[in-house]
């Protein structure tokens, strides 16, 4: 039984055998099916961040992210943000993408210094 808040539906409890009540039906083991692919997309592996972080070394940023940078330098955070939600349709890739951009501009500070 899947979706259910009841504590006698959940994996570990056991079927009674019986016709009625909470645990009826017949008695056998429960399986644990295997998690799904799609549980893990998006996850970053290993390999993925390496060629991630050479194709943003060779490449660099897009012009709206030199934009942004040049926001966020300026102390011009809310406007940065709201630049770039304009830009990439969310807040929420918003604020992702205004972390990535300041923790660069930190790292070129600290290679600069």
């Amino acid at each position: 039984m899947g979706n259910s808040s009841n504590p006698a539906h959940k994996v570990g409890t056991p079927r009674t055998g019986l016709v009625w009540g909470i645990n009826r039906g017949h008695v056998n083991t429960r399986r644990v099916p295997k998690e799904k692919a799609s549980r893990r997309k998006g996850k970053l592996s290993q390999r993925n961040a390496v060629i991630k972080s050479v194709v943003r070394e060779v490449v660099g940023f897009a012009p709206y992210e030199r934009r942004a940078m040049e926001l966020i330098r300026n102390s011009k955070d809310k406007r940065a943000r709201r630049f770039l939600k304009a830009r990439l349709g969310t807040l929420k890739r918003a604020k992702n993408r205004m972390e990535t951009l300041t923790s660069a501009i930190a790292e070129q500070r600290r290679q600069g210094a």
